[in-house]
């Protein structure tokens, strides 16, 4: 079966409530291609290497959570993101992409996906009242180590998660956002919450933990952002009786 491009895209945007976001990129389609759609791949970013491996899947539109026109970024289409541009509109390939919308999704976004494959029940957003915060607090079923929450996180993302301890205390109650938001750890803190955790690290952040008493777990932002866009991709397929190929372009950071 197939689907039409903008019956496809009009779906997504509606299913992310795409305009109640203040985003740093566009969200939605960023490069038109074939008007029908027969096959979704998803990764996390369109890079040069997710590129070649989804015309490589004849892919029809690759869906993505980090895609092109950046706020501060270049805008000429020279260099890499020219060759990257270039693949895709010579391949007939559109390119979908969704950032703070895919986080936020209470069902297909990054962090309530990640919360169940680390069994965190979900309280609330990080805001409170939001029903479109980035980032969640809730808790676990009973009270662990941070060390043993750590060993969790690691086994279940297949990545080593560098943890920063804020002392003895034990883990319940965590906040969590994906991707580079290690300076919410202070909303976190101030939400009650024992760790938090995210993708990145930053130096401010290590003395933050130490000194506030809050455990910080750095678990990757490739790794705790691989599993929205797959989500969104199966979601997709589902609805319109698809063909979906989620394709992972490893990444250490």
């Amino acid at each position: 079966m197939s689907v039409n491009l903008k019956e496809l895209v009009n779906f997504a945007n509606e299913t992310l409530s795409v305009e109640r976001f203040k985003d740093y990129c566009p969200n939605g389609l960023q490069i038109e291609g074939k008007s029908a759609v027969t096959k979704i791949v998803s990764g996390v970013t369109a890079s040069q290497a997710l590129i070649d491996a989804a015309i490589a899947a004849n892919a029809d539109l690759l869906l993505v959570h980090h895609g092109y026109f950046w706020k501060g970024e270049s805008e000429p289409l020279v260099g890499i993101k020219g060759k990257r541009v270039k693949a895709l509109m010579q391949a007939d390939v559109s390119l979908l992409a969704y950032h703070l919308p895919l986080d936020a999704h209470p069902e297909l976004g990054n962090n309530a996906q990640l919360a169940k494959i680390l069994d965190i029940e979900i309280e609330s957003g990080m805001e409170p009242g939001n029903p479109f915060s980035v980032g969640n607090i809730g808790s676990l079923s009973e009270a662990i180590s941070a060390e043993d929450f750590t060993h969790r996180v690691t086994t279940q993302l297949g990545r080593e998660a560098t943890l920063i301890s804020g002392g003895d205390r034990s883990v319940k109650r965590i906040a969590w956002c994906t991707g580079s938001a290690d300076r919410m750890i202070e909303q976190a803190d101030k939400l009650g919450a024992d760790l938090f955790l995210s993708g990145e690290i930053s130096e401010p952040v290590v003395h933050y933990a130490r000194e506030a008493g809050i455990h910080y777990l750095s678990a990757g932002h490739h790794a705790t952002e691989r599993y929205g866009a797959k989500a969104l991709g199966e979601f997709l397929a589902d609805r319109f009786g698809l063909e979906h190929q989620f394709i992972d372009i490893d990444n250490p950071v």
